[in-house]
Order: structure tokens, then sequence, then C-alpha cells
């Protein structure tokens, strides 16, 4: 796994180990950040269900102002700080180890972009996606990258299905508000 482009273009990122890790593909990275190309620079940007932080890790090469890494896994969490140190971007990033309901029930600073890739088949996208529209910018954008087959609504609060991208198993969704789709 590396960073595609950017400022730490190139660079390897470590990865956590086991059956239930999904790394986001290169294709699919390079996919999602093709398409929000224009909408990165100096913005915040959120990896909930972080994993090894690659997401927010390419947001902050490709310009993001700052990067919140959260997921529940202590081992995860230590990944996500080491490739921060191993990139040199840990001054631009937070990194918390809580649960995602939880951190979204407490938090009160707004997201300009937010990238859910939940544990698959587990609910919690549901119980996610009506939480995460109240945390992110009426300019924002909530990306979600789930499995095919799991059902994802077309409308969560003011927040719209804008575009949508099948991936062999998996789809990503892109969610803007009404007011912009």
């Amino acid at each position: 796994m590396r960073v595609i482009t950017g400022e730490a273009r190139g660079r390897r990122l470590l990865t956590l180990e086991g059956a239930d890790v999904r790394p986001t593909t290169d294709k699919v990275k390079e996919a999602v950040f093709s398409a929000i190309q224009f909408d990165i620079q100096d913005r915040v940007f959120l990896d909930l269900f972080a994993g090894s932080g690659q997401m927010g890790i390419e947001a902050l090469s490709r310009g993001a102002k700052s990067a919140v890494f959260v997921d529940s896994s202590r081992k995860a969490v230590d990944i996500i700080r080491k490739n921060l140190n191993n990139v040199g971007f840990y001054d631009r990033a937070k990194v918390l180890h809580a649960d995602s309901l939880s951190y979204l029930d407490m938090v009160s600073e707004p997201f300009d972009i937010a990238y859910l890739d939940p544990p698959y088949s587990t609910g919690i996208l549901q119980e996610v996606m009506p939480k995460i529209v109240e945390k992110v910018k009426k300019t924002g954008i909530i990306i979600v990258e789930n499995p095919e087959k799991e059902e994802i609504f077309e409308k969560y609060g003011e927040f719209m299905l804008d575009r949508q991208k099948h991936y062999g198993k998996i789809k990503v969704s892109m969610y803007r508000h009404s007011d912009y789709v």
C-alpha cells in the first residue's frame, strides 16, 4: 500500500494484518480522489473507520488542511500514528481511539469531507449515516465504501446521493447537500 500522489507520493504505508482487514485498493483510492480533486485543497477530512489511515493520508498528501482519523481498534490507531510519522503529516492530523458512534455524538467541529469505510455486514453504516450528515458542512461531501449488496439510501437528512460507482463487490457512493447536487 502506498500514497498515490501529492506531497508524499510513492511513500509506503503499513497495514493491519488479519482476515477482517480490507484495505481500499489503489484503483478505488485513485477513483475517489480523482472525483474530489478540486474539493480537497485546504479542507478538513474525516477518515472514520480509518484502519491504516491511508485515505486520510492521501487527502493530506493532496493538500487537505488537516485530517481526523477515528478507529475503535488500538492496533489500527498505532498503525495510523506510525504511518503519519513516516510521511511527516503528524502535525496536520488528529488520531482518536474511539467508537464511531460515540465520536460522532461528541464532536462539534464540522468536516468538509467525510470518508466512511465501516466493517461490512454489521449494520453500523445505517447507524452512522444519520449522524454524519449533522457533522459535514453544507458544502461538504460524504463518501461511503460498502459492499455492493448492502443497502444504502439515496438520501440521509439533507444529503443526497450524487454519484455511485461499482468496483467488483464494492461500491463507492458520494453524497452532497441537496442544495449542491
